[in-house]
């Protein structure tokens, strides 16, 4: 009986079921190229999403701003909106006109400040005329300021001239008779306030020795 060979000695060679099964192993086994395919083996580089948290988290990366939306730019022949105007500040008493602000804010201003200097029964008015000094010639009519108390012993008188608080300004008193001397009234003060009017003539009257304990 004939002995039996094998494939080698028959100097055949068999096929490697390596070779034979590989492809069909890899393809079976391989992921698809086509579409992406998630898995459930674990992976480090998975940020904990405490960790990702801003809020619990400061060192964690923060969500991009969302991008600034450019104005569109303005028609031809169109100017740009004009900031807010600023507030204007109100004007001063002072700068009221000369009648309106010595009878509105001047008379009322004087008569308290006197007042509380202990005359309590003042009488002021406030009229155009001519000026009440013996000696003195003038047919001009000034606006002038007139106070008295004690029934009219002690009064003064304030000028006017100019019809203007800022301009020249003159102040005459007298004792039961008319004034013989007519004074300049605040020359060296460059502004002249409501307040520096109302100071300046109850200091000029307190020098009088009239006002107070005087």
């Amino acid at each position: 009986m004939a002995e039996a060979k094998n494939h080698n000695e028959a100097g055949e060679v068999s096929p490697s079921t390596v070779d034979k099964q590989a492809p069909s192993v890899a393809e079976e086994n391989a992921p698809s190229t086509d579409s992406p395919e998630a898995t459930n083996l674990p992976t480090a580089n998975a940020p904990d999403p405490e960790a990702a948290n801003p809020e619990t988290n400061p060192n964690a990366a923060k969500p991009a701003a969302p991008p600034k939306r450019e104005k569109p730019p303005a028609a031809a022949g169109e100017k740009p909106a004009a900031k807010a105007a600023k507030k204007e500040k109100a004007p001063a008493v002072e700068d009221k006109p000369f009648v309106e602000f010595i009878q509105q804010d001047y008379l009322p201003a004087l008569q308290k400040a006197i007042a509380q200097q202990g005359v309590q029964d003042l009488e002021v008015s406030f009229a155009k005329q001519k000026v009440p000094i013996t000696g003195f010639e003038s047919a001009d009519e000034y606006w002038q300021i007139i106070g008295s108390w004690e029934n009219g012993l002690r009064q003064f008188n304030l000028y006017f001239p100019e019809e203007d608080i800022q301009g020249k300004k003159g102040f005459s008193c007298n004792e039961g008779k008319k004034p013989s001397t007519l004074e300049s009234f605040l020359i060296d003060e460059r502004k002249i306030t409501l307040d520096l009017l109302v100071f300046g003539l109850v200091q000029r009257l307190n020098g009088q020795k009239w006002l107070g304990r005087n």
